[in-house]
């Protein structure tokens, strides 16, 4: 990749700086992660801290105050680093410096906390008056709103996503993460797609001081309802919280005229699973190992700020001309009538639930979690290694759903690694515990990635619409008569030579250890 072209202080203290910079202007690849080189400036290189970091804000702690240090930063693709940044300099805050912005800001923290009391007290009386209309609320939609977090706890200083359904005027969420665009900026060229709520072009945006970029301009239909117009820009008011490489970027929102527009960053190639059926074979293992990876980082963002997506699925990643694949269509799905005439989605609890990518608690008792994200991002894995199959090809959606329940489970998809297909299953666990976390997958992903000789080993089994699903349940040991038997009843047979040159010559002695 090109060099980073500039960094950018964002925020320091006595002991840490917090630095941002844009990506380099030639990817030329999936950016894996960043290198972060510092040092003091009246040290010298050889006193280097290198650290890494997959997205392109960090915070370097541990330094000391009223200190100048030295930082380049470089990028990596799977082709290697590149080249370090020019150097630049950032000073942490002195003692006296930092003493000064508390005394400018005592004012301030004192008109808040007044404030915060008089809210508090007008919160509580009217919490009481509303508590008792609330507790008729029906349970359904209580659970709903929940849903949208997951049960883990950000990280100390993490931004935490707030469902803009929380607010009791919706337009207020709009307007606080969402910023307003003049339509005079924005130029409709061309129809590329069609929405739930209206059609999406291509076109292009002009800011002010900014250079003219392509953009997709989702708008919405004419004859809207005010809960069609709010749900339509909930996606927005979502969308503006995010701030990661491989989540879908918001350029604004158009609302004082019409028709209403959310406007983004343009992804040349499209959705994820046409590009890759219009691709079939033309990308090495390693290629979509790194476009999986993108997802996974993005999902991870999405996890630690606690949102969970409900509807991770290719047709719902986009792909820009490096082949950087970004998350996007945040909400949408929860918004299908129930008169809708797409077959991906079924109903179920009264929702519209996309069951060939979707865990069985979510199916039953619509329990989201990031836990059920990482079941649909099983699913997608699989739509990348196929180009863009159709999971469970021509069965119906409740064969799908009586399939799981009997742990029946999708094959290696062809020419498939076997270390891919088992990272596939685990995240395929019905226990959804026992899945790995997207910090894991990642993590995984990158081992594969740094040592490509672990992706030579490809699973046996044919991907064909006519091949039966692999059976994930246990047989029991008594049916078989030898090692051998059932290892080629559970899919294992490539472990044999491992079983026996272990001693494991005997159904007694495999017994001993899966007991």
């Amino acid at each position: 990749p090109s060099t980073v072209p500039i960094m950018h202080q964002v925020s320091s203290t006595m002991r840490s700086i917090t630095l941002s910079w844009p990506q380099p202007e030639q990817p030329n690849g999936i950016i894996l992660d960043y290198e972060l080189r510092y040092y003091e400036k009246d040290l010298t290189e050889v006193n280097s801290t290198v650290l890494r970091t997959q997205t392109n804000t960090v915070r370097v702690d541990g330094l000391r105050p009223g200190t100048v240090y030295v930082v380049q930063v470089r990028a990596r693709t799977v082709a290697g680093f590149g080249k370090y940044s020019n150097k630049m300099c950032f000073q942490t805050l002195t003692d006296e410096d930092y003493k000064s912005e508390l005394r400018e800001q005592l004012p301030l923290i004192a008109g808040s906390a007044a404030a915060g009391v008089v809210f508090l007290v007008s919160l509580v009386a009217i919490s009481i008056v509303c508590s008792r209309k609330r507790a008729y609320s029906k349970e359904a939609v209580y659970s709903d709103k929940l849903q949208h977090y997951s049960t883990g706890r950000g990280s100390p200083g993490m931004k935490i996503y707030i469902d803009p359904f929380t607010y009791e005027d919706p337009n207020e969420a709009v307007r606080e993460f969402a910023k307003e665009i003049d339509v005079s900026t924005v130029k409709i060229e061309e129809v590329i797609g069609a929405g739930e709520f209206g059609e999406v072009y291509k076109g292009r945006l002009k800011l002010p001081g900014k250079r003219e970029i392509y953009v997709a301009i989702k708008t919405l239909k004419a004859g809207y309802s005010e809960k069609q117009r709010r749900d339509f820009l909930s996606e927005a008011s979502i969308m503006g919280q995010f701030d990661h490489p491989n989540i879908i970027r918001l350029e604004g929102v158009v609302t004082k005229s019409r028709p209403v527009m959310i406007v983004t960053e343009f992804m040349e190639n499209g959705a994820l699973d046409s590009f890759l059926r219009q691709n079939d074979g033309q990308f090495t293992v390693i290629q979509l190992v790194g476009m999986m990876r993108g997802i996974a980082a993005g999902m991870k963002y999405l996890s630690e700020m606690n949102y969970v997506h409900r509807d991770l699925a290719a047709r719902n990643i986009l792909v820009n001309s490096n082949l950087v694949c970004k998350v996007s269509d945040f909400g949408l799905s929860r918004y299908l009538q129930e008169d809708t005439s797409d077959p991906t989605y079924t109903s179920s609890l009264g929702g519209k639930i996309p069951v060939r990518w979707t865990s069985p608690e979510a199916i039953a008792y619509r329990k989201f979690t990031s836990a059920s994200d990482v079941w649909s991002y099983g699913i997608v894995m699989w739509e990348v290694m196929s180009f863009g199959e159709r999971p469970y090809w021509d069965m119906s959606n409740q064969d799908v759903i009586n399939a799981i329940e009997q742990d029946y489970r999708l094959p290696a998809p062809m020419d498939c690694p076997t270390a891919l297909h088992q990272l596939m299953l685990d995240c395929w666990q019905k226990d959804r515990n026992a899945r790995p976390r997207f910090t894991d997958i990642v993590n995984t992903l990158d081992k594969l990635i740094r040592n490509p000789t672990s992706l030579k080993a490809v699973a046996s089994m044919p991907s064909i619409p006519s091949q039966p699903l692999l059976d994930r349940s246990l047989p029991d040991f008594n049916t078989f008569s030898s090692v051998e038997d059932w290892l080629s009843a559970i899919k294992m047979s490539q472990y044999r030579d491992n079983f026996l040159n272990s001693g494991f010559t005997s159904l007694q002695l495999v017994a001993q250890i899966t007991a």
